[in-house]
């Protein structure tokens, strides 16, 4: 008698933390925005200022990569569609993050080609190739289950549970990936008590809060 209640309560909980994930991503990248504008010479991919190259590396990790496989997460589970149509935009998200975040990846090899700098030396950059790569192999293990129609019924319900975990897992590896380039390039810059560094900090903050509510968003709408 009591399921009713309970299940509009979760939908009101998922509603609400959706909505405030919405927020806490668009707040992230208005305070990226500001960052990079502001205090770091601006963001151009093709400019002759190396620093102007490097700021398109974090802009479009977070706003094109982190932030869009976020809400193609929340397209499919919390946006009202046909499960086709969810299904669709799901995988088409996924997909426009991977081309941004290409082009953000090339954008550091750019920079430390240009800087005579050498790839792949820190934490950051191996948890975020190894993440990268995985969140690829992700993609392609959805569209050849899920999306192309050779595949059956079973074989898609054994490997819903693992898709799910997969990419909530690949969804902390990369909010893990930001939080230590923030740090990385905050102690390049050896910024200490200034409005810098605490923008940095709130930046973090931001990013890290996304991706909690992103992953509640999810699994209290798989309860409904």
């Amino acid at each position: 008698m009591d399921y009713p209640v309970e299940r509009v309560m979760y939908k009101r909980s998922a509603s609400g933390i959706t909505v405030l994930a919405h927020l806490l991503g668009v707040t992230s990248v208005i305070l990226l925005l500001i960052w990079l504008l502001h205090y770091r010479e601006g963001i151009e991919l093709d400019s002759n200022n190396a620093y102007r190259i490097f700021n398109v590396h974090p802009f479009l990790m977070f706003a094109g990569f982190i932030f869009v496989a976020g809400e193609a997460m929340m397209a499919y589970k919390t946006v009202v569609g046909t499960h086709e149509v969810k299904k669709f935009v799901h995988m088409l998200l996924h997909l426009i993050a991977i081309v941004l975040g290409i082009i953000g990846i090339h954008a550091a090899f750019k920079y430390h080609d240009r800087e005579n700098i050498g790839d792949m030396h820190s934490l950051h950059s191996w948890i975020g190739i190894g993440t990268f790569c995985l969140f690829i192999l992700q993609w392609l293990f959805g569209l050849s289950i899920f999306l192309f129609p050779n595949s059956t019924v079973n074989t898609r319900a054994r490997a819903m549970p693992w898709h799910i975990c997969g990419g909530r897992a690949l969804l902390y590896m990369a909010i893990c990936t930001a939080e230590t380039g923030l740090m990385e390039k905050a102690t390049f810059l050896e910024l200490k008590n200034n409005r810098e560094s605490y923008l940095i900090n709130f930046l973090a903050l931001a990013i890290l809060l996304f991706g909690i509510t992103v992953d509640l968003s999810v699994a209290l709408a798989r309860c409904i």
